[in-house]
């Protein structure tokens, strides 16, 4: 069993990607879009601002992936909920992210709070020689935490 988080954006996914690509080492293995899709039976209309959104994103990175899209646009008369379009912040929820050294926990730390918000610096604790929260300028919340050694 694996458990993968899937995170969802507002129309930047792309960016948060590439940018997660870039911070976390890892590579793209396939990214499509809402106008990508072949038309479905059933399916109502695709609005033009959905076409350009990420329908679906995967990140490899290392042995660990990382999944993602862009929430349709919210469209009246399509009920409420997630499943009726329209993006909501993540909450009661962090990605943790678990790194082998305190140099590496600060980059990693230091790059995904750039332009976001700190809810606990990086600093050690007394469970871990490396620990923080940010939530990442796309609204993403992470927690980095340095393993403790075995």
């Amino acid at each position: 069993m694996q458990f993968i988080p899937y995170l969802n954006f507002d129309g930047n996914c792309a960016e948060a990607f590439a940018f997660y690509a870039k911070v976390l080492g890892g590579t793209i293995v396939y990214q499509g879009t809402f106008g990508e899709m072949p038309p479905q039976p059933g399916m109502p209309p695709l609005p033009e601002s959905a076409r350009g959104r990420v329908m679906h994103v995967h990140l490899q990175a290392g042995a660990q992936s990382l999944m993602g899209s862009d929430a349709m646009p919210a469209m009246p008369g399509q009920g409420s909920g997630a499943c009726a379009g329209g993006y909501q912040k993540p909450q009661g929820l962090w990605v943790s992210i678990q790194v082998e050294t305190p140099a590496e926990g600060r980059r990693v730390f230091d790059a995904l709070a750039e332009g976001g918000q700190v809810a606990m610096s990086f600093a050690e604790t007394f469970f871990s020689s490396g620990f923080g929260m940010a939530v990442d300028r796309f609204g993403t919340p992470w927690m980095i935490n340095v393993q403790a050694p075995a």
